[in-house]
């Protein structure tokens, strides 16, 4: 199939780019990557009048970190550049680990970081990835520049607090502490398939107890799921992976659709729990 029509600009500053999306009562999509994007226009589902490619904006191209040691990732900066880059692999490797899970080398040449996240399959990798590290938000609109914490930001499927004015201009991650270890599973039917159930974790440890956890799943809710009873089980023993996927049973509800049953998806889930606890804690040496 092929798209409706629709008008297309590529503003070279940010502010151009704003002005476009405010000063018009059509409806307007932000292209970047356009790998979610362009299937569903080719598809029909989505129809804007207007397409406002903001690849041309020299700031937010960015790939960087900065002086307080967070990682600033531009909004038009491709997921392959991330995931190849040495300095991100180094201090964010769970975030590179989630980056290659993603679909193909192709969809990973085009598509971008923020572009995932503003779209947030509820069964996709990056936003996950990015509720485990405490990513945060920058938002710029016509009212002004605003940060959302990713636990604020993913509100359902397909739906994020962005208003239709507004761009994500970046997404920051802090810095991951030393001695960090950290996991990244999920179960596929097909390699590049969206995940059927996925989760991520992070541990510290002190001596032989876990210092401090994050476990986060993936593709068993309209968001991800972060399960706090999960993480508490773990904190000041041992790694007692049993306690934790009891706890993480008890809270975890997922839905079953076309894709995967409910029971499939809950069993897959602490499966791949164990698998992660077990490879986060050798990671923290």
């Amino acid at each position: 199939m092929k798209p409706g029509p629709f008008d297309y600009a590529v503003p070279d500053t940010l502010h151009e780019a704003l002005q476009l999306l405010s000063g018009t009562e059509r409806d307007t999509k932000v292209l970047a990557g356009g790998q979610s994007l362009i299937p569903m226009l080719n598809m029909r589902l989505a129809r804007p009048e207007l397409l406002v490619d903001i690849t041309r904006i020299p700031e937010l191209g960015q790939l960087a970190v900065g002086d307080d040691g967070a990682l600033r990732i531009g909004a038009s900066v491709r997921q392959a550049a991330v995931a190849a880059d040495p300095v991100v692999r180094e201090g964010w490797p769970l975030l590179a680990a989630a980056i290659t899970q993603i679909g193909h080398p192709q969809i990973r040449n085009r598509g971008t970081v923020c572009g995932s996240l503003v779209h947030h399959d509820p069964a996709a990798e990056l936003p996950a990835a990015a509720l485990a590290l405490d990513a945060r938000f920058t938002v710029a609109g016509p009212r002004g520049t605003r940060t959302v914490e990713a636990a604020d930001f993913f509100l359902s499927t397909f739906a994020t607090d962005v208003e239709p004015d507004e761009i994500v201009t970046d997404v920051v991650v802090p810095p991951q502490a030393a001695g960090t270890g950290w996991a990244f599973q999920e179960l596929v039917h097909r390699r590049g398939d969206f995940a059927g159930v996925g989760v991520a974790v992070l541990l510290r440890r002190a001596g032989e107890r876990v210092d401090a956890a994050r476990i986060v799943f993936f593709g068993v809710g309209s968001t991800p799921v972060r399960v706090p009873a999960a993480e508490q089980a773990l904190i000041g023993g041992g790694l007692d992976a049993e306690a934790t996927v009891a706890a993480a049973h008890a809270a975890l509800d997922p839905q079953g659709d076309v894709h995967a049953g409910a029971e499939w998806r809950r069993e897959g889930a602490e499966v791949l729990l164990r698998r992660a606890l077990a490879e986060a804690w050798e990671r923290t040496a």
